[in-house]
């Protein structure tokens, strides 16, 4: 089977904004982009995207999860990129229709078809080091895909970090590209070295997020994770977790914690952690590591309440649980 999010449908879906108009978006080839050797991504970052999923319900039907969240989060990330705005309502058709074109490629459960919206800066403009692009370009990729950890249900390795972080603080809430290259070195180290899966970067002791999703400490009938805040990603997967937890009577905390409160609940017996996104959905977390060395999470295996959140949420984007929330758009 291809890796996670290495296979593309032929098509894309694109739209063009120059002299302060979007034009109307077109299907095109997914295999290229034009774009000048001198446009704005390339030398200054302006590049934000989103990841989000629709799934093929028993049907056949197929449908789209949380998209409203989604784009908005994306219209926040354009903004505080000082990308040119664009109206959610384009981006939803956008979506929908590259979805509904590609309907019959949408793999069964526990499969997806995985939605990649991209906005980039084209403006062909070295000297505007300190100035955001005049141009820019929306587009929608999709990429049928089956589990994000192909090894199957197991527990991560995760190393604590207190010295670094995963970003600039100012930047936390922006779905960059940048901000996942800042994170990349410090995880193939903890890779290395100690053979962790991730990190949670916990600077100065504040527990915040992985590299590529968000944490959560289950504690008996309890959720801990951080309250949201500028210096990390509001996670759609997160909200959507912590909505679950209570519909299901559990108590939900979203509150600062330390690496120190962390590592005391993680030591009693029923503890569990997990990290949350679209691609990883609801993944335990088995070891932490800390200052060399290795913390079991309970019994160090998947925990059944992070199982049971998990396949709450899957059963929703199934279609086979009530979806109380309005949550799945039919394409």
């Amino acid at each position: 089977m291809s890796a996670f999010g290495t296979v593309f449908l032929p098509q894309m879906i694109q739209a063009r904004f120059s002299d302060n108009n979007w034009s109307k978006p077109e299907l095109v080839s997914s295999d290229k982009i034009e774009l000048h050797a001198g446009a704005h991504v390339l030398h200054y970052s302006s590049t934000c995207f989103e990841g989000l999923k629709a799934f093929r319900h028993e049907d056949g039907s197929v449908y789209i999860f949380r998209m409203d969240a989604n784009i908005a989060r994306m219209k926040q990330s354009s903004k505080l990129l000082n990308l040119p705005d664009f109206d959610a309502s384009m981006l939803e058709t956008m979506i929908t229709d590259i979805v509904r074109e590609f309907a019959a490629e949408t793999p069964e459960p526990p499969g997806s078809m995985y939605i990649r919206p991209t906005h980039i800066g084209t403006e062909a403009a070295i000297g505007k080091a300190a100035a955001p692009t005049s141009s820019s370009l929306l587009y929608v990729l999709l990429s049928p895909v089956g589990d994000y950890f192909s090894g199957g249900a197991k527990a991560l390795r995760v190393l604590l970090e207190e010295d670094g972080m995963r970003c600039a603080p100012h930047m936390g809430m922006v779905k960059s590209g940048g901000n996942y290259a800042s994170a990349l070195g410090p995880i193939l180290a903890a890779r290395n070295e100690y053979q962790a899966d991730q990190i949670l970067f916990c600077p100065g002791g504040d527990v915040q997020e992985t590299g590529a999703a968000n944490f959560i400490l289950i504690d008996d009938n309890e959720i801990i994770t951080k309250a949201l805040d500028s210096t990390f990603l509001h996670g759609v997967t997160r909200n959507s977790i912590l909505t679950i937890a209570k519909d299901l009577g559990m108590t939900v905390s979203e509150r600062n914690f330390t690496v120190e409160e962390l590592l005391e609940r993680a030591a009693k017996p029923g503890t569990e952690a997990a990290l949350s996104g679209t691609a990883a959905v609801l993944t335990s977390v088995g070891t932490f590591i800390h200052n060399g060395e290795e913390f079991k999470v309970g019994n160090g295996q998947p925990g059944p309440k992070a199982m049971r959140l998990r396949q709450a949420l899957n059963d929703i984007q199934w279609g086979k649980n009530e979806d109380k929330h309005g949550w799945l758009t039919k394409v």
